[in-house]
């Protein structure tokens, strides 16, 4: 399973609760382009239309071997591909307070591309200031060890 884009900010902004797997409607330019590993999950986001699931905001860059005729928008909205009873579930929960749905993390599964998403809760700066003291004590834990073993 090799990766292709990972969305790091979405472990320190949410919770995360529950995550799905799910393939993405894509054109062959944008294909050749996530081989070449040209995506970015920054600032991305998933939302339900008409019980459907939609990839906002994710930029994939436009193949330089395309041609004229792929003038396509970088940053369009793709269709995901989920079971409809996981697109129930999502619109169940997402219907709840306080709940998004997150991409994680685009790879490629044997040949397909795969998107993770995720059902999370956002985190209040409390948390978010907890979440880095733990990580700094851990970063100190290691290093100590590390100096011990040496």
């Amino acid at each position: 399973m090799k990766q292709i884009a990972v969305n790091k900010s979405a472990s320190f902004e949410y919770f995360i609760e529950e995550k799905f797997e799910a393939g993405i409607v894509l054109e062959g330019s944008e294909v050749k382009s996530l081989r070449a590993g040209k995506a970015s999950l920054n600032e991305s986001f998933c939302e339900l239309h008409r019980g459907e699931v939609y990839l906002k905001n994710m930029h994939i860059a436009l193949y330089d071997k395309s041609g004229a005729f792929s003038t396509r928008d970088s940053r369009k909205d793709r269709k995901l591909l989920l079971h409809k009873r996981e697109i129930a579930k999502i619109v169940g929960r997402v219907n709840e307070k306080g709940y998004t749905l997150v991409p994680l993390k685009l790879y490629f599964k044997d040949a397909l591309i795969k998107i993770e998403i995720a059902l999370c809760k956002g985190k209040h700066t409390y948390d978010k200031k907890r979440t880095i003291a733990e990580r700094d004590v851990k970063r100190a834990t290691d290093r100590a060890v590390k100096e011990l073993f040496k």
